[in-house]
């Protein structure tokens, strides 16, 4: 069972079984430290899904918020899909990082939920994002106009992504995942993945130049 000192709702001890096809590391690859964690909250160690949970609850959070564009989907999603992290526990394998498979699920989270709530979004279409950067307390009021405007623009470009490509840049700049991992969480192949994340940073830089 999970600690009771997660700051939020709490998280259902049972949960439909699912599985989400990641593929075995390659021979001889270490398990990260994350997977160390999980393993021993598998083995009755609640500290340890206390650490995972403060590692990841804010980019897994950031995540969802801005690929599905509405704070209420993305908290109902981020609590399923830690309810789905501890129904797992006991059936749980290090076969990817701990990162991939969390925003793997996630992922997957998101597409149902798109399936349930809205018709299938056509290739123009975009999703609206929240950007929540923040610009340094001690900006000057140009620098804080030119440094907002820098990311209105970015914040844009992005929100006019294909869904496809959008999740792609999401997952490369806001969790820093490799095109493998990007594979991985989205379901696709490496080519399939390096191409939507190309087209899309063409489309960014594009966007920014003009």
């Amino acid at each position: 069972m999970p600690s009771a000192s997660l700051p939020v709702s709490p998280v259902p001890d049972a949960y439909p079984h699912r599985h989400f096809g990641l593929t075995s590391p390659p021979m001889g690859a270490t398990v990260d430290d994350d997977a160390t964690l999980m393993l021993a909250y598998a083995r009755g160690e609640p500290a340890a899904f206390d650490a995972l949970y403060a590692r990841h609850r804010a980019s897994l959070y950031r995540f969802l918020l801005r690929s599905s564009g509405d704070p209420r989907v993305a908290e109902e999603l981020f609590q399923e899909t830690w309810s789905r992290v501890v129904a797992a526990r006991a059936r749980y394998t290090p076969q990817a990082r701990f990162s991939t498979w969390l925003l793997q699920i996630a992922h997957n989270l998101l597409i149902d939920s798109y399936r349930r709530k809205r018709p299938l979004a056509g290739g123009d279409e975009a999703e609206r994002a929240l950007d929540q950067a923040t610009l340094p307390e001690q900006a000057q009021p140009e620098q804080m106009l030119s440094e907002f405007e820098r990311r209105r623009r970015l914040q844009q470009a992005i929100e006019a992504l294909p869904d496809e490509q959008r999740t792609a840049v999401l997952l490369r700049m806001e969790n820093e995942l490799s095109v493998e991992e990007i594979a991985q969480v989205t379901g696709v192949g490496r080519e399939t993945a390096k191409s939507r994340l190309r087209y899309a940073m063409n489309r960014l830089r594009e966007q920014l130049a003009e």
